[in-house]
């Protein structure tokens, strides 16, 4: 396992040639992780609502979201090291639980991934219409630059594995340090407050019926959003050298320091706002926008417009990036409809077609834009749909540990005697905040919203889930599957 044909090699036990270029250093993986998750991003899908529901002391939901996700992490960097073939969440599961549990899981994780990616480019569009404008940007208009995003993300994507390699290096190194670089300047030279006001809500209880629990709740489902996207290293593990060792730490890494930067630049914009009670009452719409300018000068607004940038774009073209991916580990497989040609591998060694595809989807979903309210409800689900995923493959490994089914031995990255403490510490967590998040809030739901936006992530999963379990039923997908590794031969290979 110490050089790359062995890892091919290696590969060829579970089944599967060397298709994709084994190219990807633990740099490289980690870039990936980082990009997905991204600080800027997580910030962005906190910040606001969390002022309006626990005030300053909306840091503390992000470090319990933090603390709770890291147990996940920790369970999936086990899996990844175990099991170093792409397709991730799907490959487990079939592996640990049986091809139907797989496939259903697989294809809830696709749907929630191409959600993810035009959740990211309709958001980010904004920023791109800022950046040149200052007029109110019009639906049409939202939607078109969002097309654009995806439509950059797969053209980078379709240049080859080393153009996404350079791109993603550029774009991390650019967001971590401009984004570490103005938190401590904020910190050092615009501080307004003093650390005792992460401690108070500020009243902020009048936007959950003055209650400081359910104000509190709301914001740890909203905090949830932040650390979304470390998987996406366990689904280029067959284009990495020493896949057993570098993607669980990549997995790792990309997780403790997107959330490091998270948290620091939560607490800078928390002490730079001078007037924090304005973001309580949802006068201030954007604090960190807010923080940033007011502290350092107007001449940071468009410079920081463009750091935010390209932070989203890095996110769209690591999404996509892994997107491919997972769509090619299922249609190799013979999982989905259309496979032999989703499987293609071009002469670059990418799954062109499922980039293709799959972008395609995403921008079709941009269409949703022209209605706010359709919008809403992709975002809720494009960020809210991952946890039941989490929870079913937390659940699957549980299962598959108490029943002696899952024995991590081959692994580089094995968490021993702890591991089952951690794996039943990570599914109490993930039942608690999938039901925190599904949870029908009206404050959460856009102003006027129906019903539907309210309920919208358990009505989204659950359609999704009906249309698999269907799916399962008639076309039978798990009886084109090749035998799996007998669980002996995964423990010891």
């Amino acid at each position: 396992m110490d050089d790359v044909p062995n890892d091919a090699g290696e590969l060829a036990e579970y089944g599967y040639k060397q298709e994709l270029r084994r190219s990807l250093s633990a740099w490289s993986v980690f870039a990936i992780g980082f990009a997905t998750i991204s600080p800027v991003v997580g910030i962005y899908a906190v910040v606001q609502l969390g002022f309006m529901f626990s005030g300053p002391a909306w840091i503390w939901a992000v470090v319990v979201a933090f603390l709770g996700q890291l147990l996940v992490a920790s369970v999936y960097a086990e899996l990844s090291s175990q099991f170093p073939v792409t397709g991730g969440v799907y490959q487990w599961v079939r592996r640990l639980a049986g091809p139907r549990q797989g496939w259903l899981v697989g294809w809830l994780y696709l749907a929630s991934a191409v959600a993810s990616l035009t959740t990211v480019a309709y958001l980010g569009a904004a920023w791109l219409y800022m950046l040149f404008s200052d007029g109110t940007m019009s639906a049409a208009t939202h939607v078109l630059l969002g097309v654009v995003f995806v439509a950059v993300a797969l053209g980078i994507n379709l240049l080859g594995v080393n153009p996404v390699k350079r791109f993603l290096d550029a774009g991390i190194i650019a967001e971590s340090v401009a984004s570490i670089a103005v938190s401590l300047v904020l910190l050092v030279f615009a501080r307004h407050n003093g650390f005792g006001i992460l401690f108070d809500t500020l009243n902020s209880g009048a936007a959950s019926g003055d209650s400081v629990t359910a104000g509190f709740l709301t914001c740890l489902a909203v905090a949830g959003w932040a650390f979304l996207g470390f998987d996406a290293t366990t689904q280029v593990a067959e284009e990495t050298e020493q896949p057993r060792r570098s993607v669980p730490r990549a997995l790792m890494r990309a997780y403790l320091f997107v959330a490091f930067t998270v948290l620091l630049t939560g607490v800078a914009v928390t002490l730079a706002l001078e007037q924090p009670e304005r973001a309580v009452s949802g006068e201030i719409a954007d604090p960190v926008f807010t923080a940033v300018t007011s502290g350092l000068g107007g001449w940071a607004e468009k410079p920081f417009i463009l750091v935010v940038l390209v932070a989203f774009f890095a996110c769209a073209v690591s999404i996509q990036t892994y997107i491919g991916r997972a769509v090619y580990a299922f249609a190799r497989d013979r999982q989905l409809p259309f496979s032999a040609a989703l499987a293609t591998v071009g002469p670059r060694q990418i799954p062109w077609v499922s980039l293709v595809v799959t972008a395609v989807l995403a921008a079709l979903g941009l269409l949703l834009g022209l209605n706010g309210n359709a919008a809403a409800t992709l975002i809720s689900f494009g960020s809210g749909g991952f946890y039941f995923i989490f929870l079913a493959v937390a659940v699957v490994a549980l299962t598959a540990r108490l029943t002696g089914r899952w024995q991590p031995s081959a692994g580089q990255l094995r968490l021993g005697r702890t591991g089952l403490a951690v794996n039943v510490l990570a599914v109490v967590w993930l039942l608690f905040e999938s039901v925190n998040i599904a949870w029908p809030r009206t404050e959460l739901a856009p102003v006027g919203g129906s019903w539907i936006q309210v309920w919208a992530v358990v009505l989204v999963f659950s359609a999704l889930f009906v249309i698999g379990l269907g799916y399962v039923a008639l076309a039978k997908p798990h009886t084109k599957l090749a035998p799996s590794p007998a669980p002996e031969k995964m423990e010891t290979v």
